[in-house]
């Protein structure tokens, strides 16, 4: 079932294990769940205030809607 999940980052959360750094994915629109893929660039200028729906595939903005949440 589809499902809208809130995302308030746009970019990864590091982790620093003991080797190297680890990305895992903040912004929901990675294709390699839960490790960031760099998708979270294409939600980099998004305008604060504003609710933004993407297409699965193609990662092009389906919608934006205000937030209406926070009022």
């Amino acid at each position: 079932m589809p499902r809208l999940i809130r995302h308030d980052l746009t970019g990864p959360i590091r982790i620093d294990p003991q080797d190297k750094p680890v990305f895992i994915c903040g912004c929901g629109l990675t294709k390699n769940f839960p490790f960031c893929d760099g998708a979270h660039k294409i939600c980099a200028n998004e305008e604060a205030g504003s609710l933004y729906e993407y297409d699965a595939e193609s990662h092009a903005v389906v919608q934006k809607t205000p937030d209406t949440m926070d009022q």
